[in-house]
C-alpha cells in the first residue's frame, strides 16, 4: 500500500455525524516498546485512498484519532514493519489498547539477530555494523570501525582487507564514489551503519575479489525535527567535532551534517635489505610527523509526491594533511659504509564532492518498485613535496645539505554513475533487473624537479616526471529472480558487464585499450531447518581489475633505493567464490558458521627485485591463488548488563606465481579474532572491552608478521540516554604495530613499521 495514500489525499467533506475519539498505543511485538512517530489512519470501509483522520504516534506510541460512526479500517505503517490493519465498528469512542507491531519477516536480502542493540548483526550475505552501538568508535573515523568489525583487517597504511583479500568494492549509499580513496577522512559520527557483503548478488558490480563494503551515512527519517551533537578531544591535541540535523514533515524531509576534526600523529618505520651477490646491507629509520585537517558536510532531501519519492544527496569534504618523513639511511656494501638522510616534507590539499539524485516510484503492489539514480563524484587531490638530501652524514643541518628535490602531483577523480532498477513481486517470488553505466576518469599529473646548482633554479626531470590518463567506462544489466518457500528460499542471478579500458601516459606516447564482456553468475539459497536454525549456500562469479596507479609504470621514488611503479601489461583477476554457511538465531543471541573458498586466476601482488642496489616493487598477474576457510561469527546478550561479539576466521592460503619464478610460489596458514566485550554498569555506566589478533599472513615472497591490541572505553548517559560522555584508550598495552619479511635467491629483507596508536580520547555527544 502506498503510504501516500496516507499524507495527500485526505478527503474534502466528512461526515456531519457525531465524531468519535479512537485511541490506543503501539508497542513492538517481541521487545513491547512503545513505536514511536508511526504513521496512522482511519479509513472508510471499502476505501483505501482517502482516510477519515490520520496522524502520528508519539514518543510513547499513543495515538489519538476522531472519526465518525460506521464501519471503518484502521491501519498502521512503520519503516521495518509489517503494516498493522484492523476492522472497526464505530459507535462510540473506542480505546484499541496495546497494538503489536510485528517487524517485517526477513528473506534472502537479511536474515538478522532478532535483537537491534547489538553493534553487529550476521545477515544472509555477510553483516550489518551498527558504529553508534560500539564505545570504541566514539571520536574515530571509518577505520577505526572496521578494525573492530569481524572478517576486516585493516593495514598500516589504511587499506581493508574482507576476508583476506584487499579487493573489496567499497560504496557510500550504495553508489561508488571517488571520496572511498581516504575512508580516514570520513569521521565514525556521520555512520549509519555498514554493510558487509562476502558474497554479492548480481544486483551488485561484480567488481572486486573480496565482496562489498557499502557505508551508509546518516540521513534522518522520523517525522518531526531531530539532531544530535559530538564533539572529542584527544591526547596529542587532536580533535573531532560535528553536528546533525534532520526535519521531515508529511512531504519533505531535509537533513545535513558537518564534521571537523584536526589530527595529529606520529611514527617510525625501520627497513633492512641484505643483497646477497653484492654483498650489502641497507638499514633504514624513517621518522613521521603527521596533521591532517578536514571537513565533512553531508546534505539532502526527500521529497514525497504521490507514489512517487525525489530525492538528492550530497557528500562535501574538504581536507589538508602536512607531513613531515626523515629517512635516515645506513648502506655497507664490501666493508664501504655509505650514509645519507632524505627528509620529505610534503602538503596535500584534498577536496571531493558527491551529488545523486534518486527517483524512485511504488506501485499499488507492496514491494513494486521502479528506481533510477544518477550520480557524479569529484575529486581533486594536489600535493608539493620539497625533499632535502644529505649525504654522507646522519645528520640534518643545513652546512650538511648536498640535494635538493620537488615534486607536484595534481590527480582529478571523476566517476559517473548512470542506473535503474525494477523490482516485481510475484506469487511466492519476486523478479528484479536493471541496467547500469559507470564512467570513470583518473588524470594523474607529476611532476618531479631537482635543483640545479649551476643555474640555482629547480630543473624538471624528464625520466621521472610524467601525466597519466586512466579511462574507462562499464556498462552492464542483470537479473534476479528469487523464491520463498515454507522451507527453502533462493535466488538466482545473472549480471553481464562490458568493460573499455583505455589508459595513455603523455611523456612517451603510449597507449593501451582493453575491451572485454564477461558474465557473472550468483545462486543463493537458504533451507530453514526450523524457526532457529538455517543452512545457507551462495556463489558468485567476480572481477577485480587493476586500479589505475597499479597500471601506471612511472616510478615513485621518495625514497631512491626503494621505488614502486606500476604495471600496464596487468590484465584483470577472474574469482569463483562459494560459501556454505550455518545460520542459528535465538532471542538474545546468534551465531553464524561459514565454510568459504576462492580461487583467484591472475591474482595480482607485488613482487620486489633488486636491480643494481636498487629494490623495484611493482604488481604481476601470478598464476592463481587460492583461500580455504573457516568463520565464525557470533553475537550474544547473556545477561541485561552483560553482552558481547566477536568472530574468529581461519584460512589457508595458496599464491602459485610460478609463472614468475619458481621461487615465489607459496603458501600458509593464517586466522584473525576479534572479541567485543560490553558490559552495563549501574548509574548508567557502560563497559567496553575490543581486542583484536591477526596471525601472520603469507605472501608471494615472504609474510607479514601478527598485528595485536586492546581497546578500552567507558560511557556514562545522561538525560534518558540523549546525551553521553565517553572516555576511550585506544590500544591500551601499546602493541599495534606492522612488520614483515621477505626472502628469494638474491636478497632478503625485514621491515617494522609503529605508529602512536595508544591514545586516549574524551567524547561528549548529546541527541534530541
Amino acid at each position: 500500500m502506498s503510504i501516500s495514500i496516507l499524507f495527500f489525499f485526505v478527503s474534502s467533506t466528512f461526515a456531519l455525524a457525531q465524531q468519535n475519539e479512537i485511541t490506543g498505543r503501539l508497542i513492538d511485538s517481541v521487545s513491547g516498546e512503545a513505536v514511536s512517530f508511526a504513521q496512522v489512519a482511519i479509513f472508510p470501509q471499502g476505501n483505501d485512498t482517502q482516510p477519515l483522520d490520520f496522524g502520528d504516534t508519539d514518543a510513547t506510541g499513543s495515538f489519538s484519532l476522531s472519526v465518525p460512526n460506521g464501519n471503518h479500517s484502521f491501519k498502521a505503517y512503520f519503516l521495518g514493519y509489517e503494516d498493522l490493519i484492523l476492522p472497526l465498528q464505530v459507535d462510540g469512542s473506542m480505546n484499541l489498547g496495546d497494538l503489536k507491531f510485528v517487524s517485517e519477516s526477513q528473506n534472502l536480502e537479511e536474515v538478522i539477530v532478532q535483537t537491534s542493540k547489538l553493534p553487529v548483526r550476521t545477515t544472509l550475505e555477510g553483516l550489518i555494523v551498527t558504529p553508534e552501538n560500539n564505545l570504541a568508535n566514539a571520536g574515530g573515523t571509518l577505520l577505526d570501525i572496521l578494525r573492530n568489525t569481524p572478517s576486516v583487517s585493516v593495514s598500516e597504511d589504511g587499506g581493508v582487507s574482507l576476508r583476506g583479500s584487499s579487493a573489496t568494492n567499497i560504496l557510500i549509499n550504495g553508489r561508488n564514489s571517488s571520496l572511498t580513496q581516504n575512508l580516514d577522512q570520513l569521521p565514525a559520527s556521520v555512520v549509519e551503519e555498514i554493510k558487509i557483503i562476502n558474497n554479492p548478488n548480481a544486483r551488485y558490480d561484480a567488481e572486486a575479489e573480496g565482496g562489498v563494503i557499502d557505508i551508509v551515512l546518516k540521513k534522518g527519517i522520523e517525522l518531526g525535527t531531530h539532531g544530535g551533537g559530538e564533539i572529542t578531544y584527544g591526547t596529542r591535541d587532536r580533535t573531532n567535532a560535528g553536528a546533525r540535523l534532520n526535519h521531515r514533515n508529511l512531504r519533505l524531509n531535509l537533513f545535513a551534517g558537518y564534521n571537523h576534526r584536526n589530527w595529529k600523529g606520529v611514527g617510525q618505520r625501520e627497513n633492512t635489505r641484505v643483497l646477497f651477490d653484492d654483498n650489502e646491507t641497507l638499514d633504514q629509520t624513517t621518522q613521521s610527523w603527521e596533521k591532517d585537517i578536514s571537513n565533512n558536510l553531508n546534505f539532502g532531501l526527500d521529497y514525497y509526491f504521490g507514489n512517487n519519492t525525489l530525492s538528492y544527496e550530497g557528500v562535501l569534504q574538504v581536507n589538508e594533511t602536512w607531513d613531515i618523513n626523515t629517512l635516515f639511511a645506513q648502506q655497507i656494501r664490501d666493508e664501504n659504509p655509505f650514509d645519507y638522510v632524505r627528509r620529505n616534507n610534503e602538503n596535500e590539499q584534498d577536496d571531493g564532492l558527491d551529488n545523486a539524485l534518486i527517483y524512485e516510484h511504488n506501485f499499488k503492489e507492496k514491494g513494486h518498485v521502479l528506481r533510477a539514480t544518477a550520480s557524479h563524484s569529484y575529486r581533486n587531490q594536489y600535493k608539493t613535496q620539497n625533499i632535502d638530501i644529505y649525504n654522507n652524514s646522519l645528520t640534518v643541518r643545513p652546512e650538511n645539505l648536498t640535494g635538493r628535490e620537488r615534486a607536484f602531483t595534481d590527480e582529478v577523480r571523476n566517476i559517473s554513475i548512470a542506473q535503474v532498477d525494477y523490482i516485481r513481486p510475484m506469487d511466492k517470488g519476486k523478479f528484479e533487473t536493471g541496467l547500469k553505466s559507470t564512467l570513470r576518469e583518473f588524470d594523474n599529473d607529476f611532476i618531479y624537479q631537482r635543483f640545479d646548482e649551476s643555474s640555482q633554479d629547480f630543473v624538471d626531470d624528464p625520466t621521472v616526471s610524467n601525466r597519466f590518463l586512466y579511462q574507462d567506462q562499464i556498462h552492464a544489466g542483470y537479473a534476479i529472480y528469487s523464491n520463498t518457500g515454507e522451507k527453502f528460499e533462493y535466488g538466482l542471478g545473472l549480471r553481464g558487464e562490458f568493460t573499455q579500458v583505455d589508459t595513455y601516459l603523455f611523456n612517451t606516447d603510449e597507449e593501451n585499450q582493453q575491451r572485454y564482456f564477461n558474465l557473472f553468475p550468483s545462486v543463493q539459497g537458504l533451507y530453514n531447518l526450523n524457526e532457529s536454525h538455517g543452512i545457507k549456500f551462495t556463489y558468485s562469479r567476480r572481477i577485480d581489475r587493476p586500479r589505475a596507479w597499479r597500471l601506471n609504470p612511472f616510478p615513485n621514488i621518495t625514497d631512491s633505493l626503494n621505488v614502486r611503479r606500476g604495471n600496464p601489461d596487468l590484465v584483470p583477476e577472474m574469482i569463483n567464490s562459494f560459501e556454505l554457511g550455518h545460520l542459528a538465531n535465538f532471542k538474545r543471541t546468534s551465531l553464524t558458521t561459514n565454510l568459504f573458498y576462492r580461487k583467484i586466476n591472475n591474482q595480482i601482488d607485488f613482487i620486489t627485485i633488486v636491480e643494481d642496489g636498487i629494490s623495484y616493487s611493482q604488481p604481476d598477474n601470478l598464476l592463481f591463488a587460492e583461500t580455504y576457510g573457516l568463520e565464525f561469527i557470533g553475537t550474544a546478550e547473556l545477561t541485561d548488563w552483560y553482552s558481547l561479539n566477536g568472530g574468529m576466521t581461519f584460512s589457508r592460503i595458496v599464491v602459485n606465481a610460478s609463472n614468475i619464478s619458481e621461487e615465489f610460489t607459496n603458501d600458509g596458514f593464517t586466522y584473525n579474532a576479534k572479541l567485543n566485550q560490553d558490559f552495563k554498569l549501574p548509574k548508567g555506566f557502560n563497559f567496553q572491552i575490543a581486542a583484536n589478533y591477526e596471525s601472520p599472513e603469507i605472501q608471494a615472497q615472504g609474510r607479514s608478521l601478527s598485528v595485536y591490541f586492546v581497546d578500552m572505553s567507558v560511557q556514562k548517559s545522561f538525560w534518558e540516554a540523549k546525551g553521553s560522555l565517553t572516555l576511550a584508550v585506544r590500544d591500551v598495552f601499546d602493541t599495534r604495530r606492522y612488520a614483515g619479511n621477505s626472502l628469494t635467491n638474491s636478497f632478503s629483507q625485514e621491515y617494522f613499521s609503529k605508529d602512536e596508536t595508544r591514545i586516549l580520547l574524551l567524547s561528549a555527544r548529546y541527541n534530541f
